[in-house]
Protein backbone atom coordinates (compact mmCIF):
# COMPACT_ATOMS: atom_id res chain seq x y z
CA UNK A 1 0.00 0.00 0.00
CA UNK A 2 1.22 3.37 -1.10
CA UNK A 3 1.94 5.27 2.52
CA UNK A 4 -0.01 8.57 2.33
CA UNK A 5 1.27 11.95 1.04
CA UNK A 6 2.61 14.12 4.26
CA UNK A 7 0.53 17.32 4.53
CA UNK A 8 3.42 19.53 5.51
CA UNK A 9 4.59 23.18 4.36
CA UNK A 10 8.24 23.01 5.09
CA UNK A 11 8.35 26.81 5.71
CA UNK A 12 5.67 26.99 8.31
CA UNK A 13 6.96 23.66 10.43
CA UNK A 14 10.28 25.42 10.38
CA UNK A 15 8.45 28.44 12.27
CA UNK A 16 7.60 26.48 15.26
CA UNK A 17 10.81 24.15 15.47
CA UNK A 18 12.30 28.01 15.92
CA UNK A 19 9.60 28.57 18.82
CA UNK A 20 10.02 25.00 20.29
CA UNK A 21 12.08 26.11 23.63
CA UNK A 22 9.07 28.78 24.20
CA UNK A 23 6.01 26.17 24.38
CA UNK A 24 5.73 26.38 27.64
CA UNK A 25 6.84 30.45 28.42
CA UNK A 26 3.40 31.76 29.64
CA UNK A 27 4.69 35.11 28.59
CA UNK A 28 6.83 34.46 25.33
CA UNK A 29 5.74 34.09 21.92
CA UNK A 30 3.14 31.40 22.48
CA UNK A 31 1.27 33.65 25.08
CA UNK A 32 -1.70 34.01 23.30
CA UNK A 33 -2.10 29.48 23.29
CA UNK A 34 -1.53 30.17 26.91
CA UNK A 35 -4.22 32.91 27.38
CA UNK A 36 -6.92 30.92 25.58
CA UNK A 37 -6.50 27.49 26.70
CA UNK A 38 -8.94 27.31 29.60
CA UNK A 39 -11.36 28.21 26.86
CA UNK A 40 -10.40 25.67 24.51
CA UNK A 41 -10.92 23.26 26.95
CA UNK A 42 -14.29 24.44 28.68
CA UNK A 43 -15.25 24.41 24.54
CA UNK A 44 -14.31 20.78 24.48
CA UNK A 45 -15.10 19.58 28.13
CA UNK A 46 -18.92 21.20 27.67
CA UNK A 47 -19.50 19.24 24.53
CA UNK A 48 -18.37 16.19 25.42
CA UNK A 49 -17.06 13.34 28.56
CA UNK A 50 -13.56 13.87 29.12
CA UNK A 51 -13.05 11.13 31.86
CA UNK A 52 -12.07 8.23 30.43
CA UNK A 53 -12.19 8.83 26.43
CA UNK A 54 -9.32 8.39 24.17
CA UNK A 55 -8.62 11.23 22.72
CA UNK A 56 -6.28 12.38 19.98
CA UNK A 57 -4.55 15.84 19.76
CA UNK A 58 -3.42 16.49 16.35
CA UNK A 59 -0.90 19.13 16.03
CA UNK A 60 -0.16 18.91 19.72
CA UNK A 61 3.02 21.34 19.64
CA UNK A 62 4.76 21.43 23.36
CA UNK A 63 1.73 19.75 24.76
CA UNK A 64 -0.46 23.11 26.15
CA UNK A 65 -3.87 21.71 25.46
CA UNK A 66 -2.80 17.23 25.50
CA UNK A 67 -2.00 18.23 29.02
CA UNK A 68 -4.64 20.03 30.09
CA UNK A 69 -7.29 17.36 28.60
CA UNK A 70 -5.08 14.40 30.36
CA UNK A 71 -5.35 16.75 34.02
CA UNK A 72 -9.70 16.27 32.87
CA UNK A 73 -9.20 12.41 33.02
CA UNK A 74 -8.44 11.33 29.10
CA UNK A 75 -6.23 8.98 27.84
CA UNK A 76 -4.13 11.68 25.32
CA UNK A 77 -2.63 11.11 22.68
CA UNK A 78 -0.59 14.11 20.64
CA UNK A 79 1.05 14.03 17.31
CA UNK A 80 2.94 16.47 15.34
CA UNK A 81 5.69 16.65 12.84
CA UNK A 82 7.44 19.26 14.29
CA UNK A 83 10.64 17.22 15.95
CA UNK A 84 11.77 19.47 18.85
CA UNK A 85 7.91 20.15 19.90
CA UNK A 86 7.62 16.52 20.87
CA UNK A 87 10.40 16.58 22.28
CA UNK A 88 9.33 19.51 24.67
CA UNK A 89 6.07 18.04 25.06
CA UNK A 90 7.57 14.29 26.25
CA UNK A 91 9.72 16.52 28.61
CA UNK A 92 7.13 18.44 30.02
CA UNK A 93 4.69 15.85 30.57
CA UNK A 94 7.23 13.69 32.38
CA UNK A 95 8.15 16.66 34.75
CA UNK A 96 4.63 16.82 35.41
CA UNK A 97 3.65 14.00 35.54
CA UNK A 98 1.05 13.36 32.52
CA UNK A 99 0.61 9.98 30.74
CA UNK A 100 0.58 11.10 27.13
CA UNK A 101 1.74 9.09 23.95
CA UNK A 102 3.55 11.65 21.74
CA UNK A 103 4.73 10.70 18.53
CA UNK A 104 6.12 12.59 15.88
CA UNK A 105 4.05 11.43 12.41
CA UNK A 106 1.60 13.01 10.31
CA UNK A 107 -2.61 12.65 10.66
CA UNK A 108 -3.09 10.60 7.71
CA UNK A 109 -0.34 8.22 8.19
CA UNK A 110 -1.88 7.57 12.05
CA UNK A 111 -5.39 7.21 10.39
CA UNK A 112 -3.74 4.11 8.02
CA UNK A 113 -2.56 2.82 11.14
CA UNK A 114 -5.15 3.12 13.56
CA UNK A 115 -8.49 3.76 11.98
CA UNK A 116 -11.64 5.03 14.05
CA UNK A 117 -9.50 4.24 17.45
CA UNK A 118 -10.17 7.35 19.44
CA UNK A 119 -13.31 8.80 20.88
CA UNK A 120 -12.18 12.41 20.47
CA UNK A 121 -9.92 14.10 17.95
CA UNK A 122 -9.00 17.71 18.53
CA UNK A 123 -7.29 19.96 15.64
CA UNK A 124 -6.75 23.63 16.65
CA UNK A 125 -4.47 26.01 15.41
CA UNK A 126 -3.58 23.74 12.73
CA UNK A 127 -5.77 23.59 9.24
CA UNK A 128 -4.46 27.26 8.55
CA UNK A 129 -1.01 26.06 8.41
CA UNK A 130 -0.89 22.67 6.12
CA UNK A 131 -0.78 22.96 2.30
CA UNK A 132 -4.78 21.04 2.07
CA UNK A 133 -7.22 21.47 4.70
CA UNK A 134 -9.39 19.26 3.58
CA UNK A 135 -6.90 16.31 3.42
CA UNK A 136 -6.47 17.16 6.94
CA UNK A 137 -10.16 17.37 7.90
CA UNK A 138 -10.66 13.63 6.17
CA UNK A 139 -7.81 12.07 8.80
CA UNK A 140 -9.53 13.25 11.73
CA UNK A 141 -12.42 11.87 10.19
CA UNK A 142 -10.84 8.70 9.61
CA UNK A 143 -9.23 8.74 13.19
CA UNK A 144 -12.29 8.81 15.22
CA UNK A 145 -14.49 6.15 16.05
CA UNK A 146 -18.44 6.00 14.84
CA UNK A 147 -20.14 8.11 17.02
CA UNK A 148 -17.07 9.78 18.24
CA UNK A 149 -16.46 13.85 18.46
CA UNK A 150 -13.96 16.21 16.06
CA UNK A 151 -13.18 19.55 17.32
CA UNK A 152 -11.39 21.98 14.90
CA UNK A 153 -10.53 25.77 15.37
CA UNK A 154 -9.14 28.11 12.88
CA UNK A 155 -9.57 31.63 11.34
CA UNK A 156 -11.99 32.86 8.91
CA UNK A 157 -11.00 34.53 5.98
CA UNK A 158 -12.26 38.26 5.41
CA UNK A 159 -11.29 41.65 5.47
CA UNK A 160 -12.44 41.74 9.27
CA UNK A 161 -10.16 38.61 9.85
CA UNK A 162 -7.39 40.41 7.98
CA UNK A 163 -7.71 43.67 9.70
CA UNK A 164 -8.03 41.66 13.45
CA UNK A 165 -6.05 38.34 13.36
CA UNK A 166 -3.07 39.56 11.18
CA UNK A 167 -2.57 43.70 10.94
CA UNK A 168 -3.82 43.82 14.62
CA UNK A 169 -2.55 40.16 16.32
CA UNK A 170 0.68 40.63 14.62
CA UNK A 171 1.75 44.13 13.94
CA UNK A 172 0.06 46.51 16.11
CA UNK A 173 -0.28 44.13 19.21
CA UNK A 174 2.36 41.45 18.81
CA UNK A 175 0.41 39.00 20.14
CA UNK A 176 1.55 35.82 18.08
CA UNK A 177 5.19 36.63 16.29
CA UNK A 178 4.88 38.05 12.57
CA UNK A 179 4.33 35.77 9.68
CA UNK A 180 2.42 33.27 12.06
CA UNK A 181 -0.85 33.23 9.31
CA UNK A 182 -0.74 34.15 5.78
CA UNK A 183 -4.17 35.43 4.76
CA UNK A 184 -4.60 33.29 1.85
CA UNK A 185 -4.27 30.23 3.99
CA UNK A 186 -7.43 31.03 6.12
CA UNK A 187 -10.18 29.07 6.36
CA UNK A 188 -14.21 30.30 5.54
CA UNK A 189 -16.45 28.79 7.81
CA UNK A 190 -18.13 27.49 4.62
CA UNK A 191 -14.90 25.41 3.45
CA UNK A 192 -14.48 23.72 6.85
CA UNK A 193 -18.34 22.47 6.68
CA UNK A 194 -17.97 21.58 3.39
CA UNK A 195 -15.09 19.45 3.62
CA UNK A 196 -16.92 18.02 6.87
CA UNK A 197 -19.97 16.83 4.74
CA UNK A 198 -17.64 15.20 2.30
CA UNK A 199 -15.77 12.99 4.66
CA UNK A 200 -18.93 12.20 6.80
CA UNK A 201 -18.33 14.51 9.54
CA UNK A 202 -21.87 16.59 10.98
CA UNK A 203 -21.40 19.72 11.80
CA UNK A 204 -22.91 20.36 14.67
CA UNK A 205 -22.03 24.03 15.93
CA UNK A 206 -19.80 26.92 14.90
CA UNK A 207 -19.17 29.55 17.80
CA UNK A 208 -16.78 32.38 17.72
CA UNK A 209 -13.18 33.27 20.07
CA UNK A 210 -13.44 37.14 20.95
CA UNK A 211 -10.62 39.63 22.35
CA UNK A 212 -10.78 42.55 23.91
CA UNK A 213 -7.31 44.58 23.89
CA UNK A 214 -8.48 46.93 26.79
CA UNK A 215 -9.45 44.50 29.45
CA UNK A 216 -6.78 41.54 27.67
CA UNK A 217 -10.45 38.91 28.17
CA UNK A 218 -11.41 36.19 25.84
CA UNK A 219 -14.51 34.77 25.18
CA UNK A 220 -16.83 32.40 23.58
CA UNK A 221 -20.14 32.91 21.56
CA UNK A 222 -21.44 34.95 18.94
CA UNK A 223 -20.45 35.42 15.01
CA UNK A 224 -17.31 33.45 13.48
CA UNK A 225 -15.96 37.15 11.74
CA UNK A 226 -12.20 36.03 12.76
CA UNK A 227 -11.48 33.08 15.45
CA UNK A 228 -14.06 30.27 15.63
CA UNK A 229 -14.27 26.75 16.85
CA UNK A 230 -15.85 23.85 15.44
CA UNK A 231 -17.68 20.98 16.83
CA UNK A 232 -18.59 17.82 14.65
CA UNK A 233 -19.38 14.60 15.01
CA UNK A 234 -18.42 11.61 13.03
CA UNK A 235 -22.51 9.62 12.81
CA UNK A 236 -22.80 5.74 14.22
CA UNK A 237 -23.66 4.88 10.40
CA UNK A 238 -22.94 6.25 7.03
Amino acid sequence: MTPPAINLDPAELAKFEAIASDWWDPDGPLKTLHDINPLRVEYIADRTDLRGARILDVGCGGGLLSEALSGKGAQVSGIDLAESGIAVARAHAAESGHDIDYRKIDAATLASEQPASFDVVTCLELLEHVPDPGALVAACSKLVRPGGTVFFSTINRNPKSFVFAILGAEHLLRMVPRGTHQYAKLVRPAELSSWCRATKLDMKELTGLHFNPLTQSYWLGGNTDVNYFAHTKRPLTT
